[in-house]
């Protein structure tokens, strides 16, 4: 009987693997070699908790995740920690503020993927450099008695910051992974789902439903091996708004659409306003009005708002990666707040909600008729 036609010669040569692997050392080892101290861990865990309390509504202050859209340089990111602790010290009877400390970050084609991939800025992806100067980054700022958040893009990244994290994202473009989902529901952290980039709720709220859940998925354990992983589920997930294709979604018709969104999927009330991205037109000088307005509806009574995130830096603007000498203090990715401008912003952020607090407004948030 003569062969299929489809069968290939035993002869033919195979195609030649391209890629070229470097091992990295384990998280477990990465973690033994720059530890978590016994009381920055319980100070991890403390900060935690109170996050999920502004989740649960058991803590009224207003969560505010902060800082320079990506760290690129070690210096300029721990003198903006200094400048948030010391302002966290002011306010945090209002506000529990969070500093971003974004070390990986999407592409849609090609760039900078972040200080945990590229952490000498040319090319050469020294990722074992990369992720010990972005861990001792994130230890440098609880050090300094900051709450530290990142995005979590690539999960086998995760294991190497999961004990420093005080709060974490899945962003617009990752929401949709049942990896990403999986990955979450084996945290014991509070997560952040952002909307897709549609600007509809739907996909995160199948992704805090999915993360709720317990899960048995293919992973990587403390050591590095590849392993069966068993997850209990995440309570403590929510909704991030970012706006999308067809504009932004901050205003008080688009949350009382997330908050029905929300109700329909079973889920409870948690909302985050993300005041960059689709939701400023990705114009960093946009994301006052953008803070004031979702502040605003908050005073007015809307309870489902627990807290905004701001891309700030400190000065103002971006500038291009790899055109001559950088500017210290700027952004090298998406367009930041300045010092400044932000600090203002969040000083009056305090005044406002703590007026509110002696003198209730009786306004209701909108509903959708």
């Amino acid at each position: 009987m003569q062969a299929s036609s489809l069968a290939l010669p035993l002869t033919q040569p195979q195609a030649a693997n391209t890629a070229v692997s470097r091992r990295l050392p384990s998280p477990h080892l990465l973690k033994q070699q720059m530890p978590l101290s016994a009381s920055l861990a319980h100070q991890v865990q403390a900060h935690r908790q109170a996050i999920c309390d502004i989740l649960e509504g058991r803590d009224h202050r207003l969560l505010v995740i902060v800082g320079p859209c990506s760290l690129h340089d070690p210096r300029s990111a721990l003198e903006y920690a200094d400048r948030l602790a010391a302002l966290s010290r002011q306010v945090d009877d209002r506000l529990l503020l969070v500093m971003r400390a974004y070390v990986e970050k999407p592409r849609t084609t090609v760039g900078w993927k972040g200080l945990a991939y590229d952490p000498h800025l040319d090319g050469s992806d020294d990722m074992h450099a990369g992720l010990a100067l972005s861990r001792g980054l994130m230890l440098g700022m609880i050090e300094r008695g900051l709450p530290v958040a990142t995005e979590l893009l690539q999960p086998m990244a995760a294991g190497y910051f999961d004990d420093v994290l005080a709060w974490a994202a899945i962003g617009a473009r990752t929401t949709e992974s049942q990896i990403h989902r999986e990955m979450v529901s084996g945290l014991a952290l509070p997560v952040g789902f952002k909307n897709g980039t549609d600007g509809g709720v739907a996909i995160a709220t199948d992704a805090m439903r999915s993360a709720a859940h317990a899960h048995r998925h293919f992973g990587m354990d403390a050591q590095g091996y590849p392993a069966i992983v068993e997850t209990l589920g995440n309570a403590h997930t929510h909704l991030v708004l970012r706006g999308g294709h067809q504009g932004p979604n901050y205003d008080a018709h688009s949350v009382a659409l997330a908050r029905q969104g929300l109700a329909k999927a079973g889920l409870p009330a948690r909302i985050m306003v993300d005041c960059s991205h689709a939701n400023s037109g990705k114009d960093p000088a946009r994301q006052p009005a953008v803070f004031n307005e979702v502040l605003q509806q908050r005073l007015n009574g809307d309870a489902s708002i627990v807290g905004t995130m701001i891309e700030g830096h400190l000065f103002e603007g971006c500038q291009a990666l790899g055109k001559g000498a950088l500017k210290y203090g700027v952004s090298i990715t998406d367009g930041c707040l300045g010092w400044s401008t932000t600090e203002t912003l969040l000083h009056n952020a305090a005044r406002r909600l703590g007026e509110r607090q002696a003198a209730p407004c009786e306004t209701q948030p909108v509903e959708v008729r």
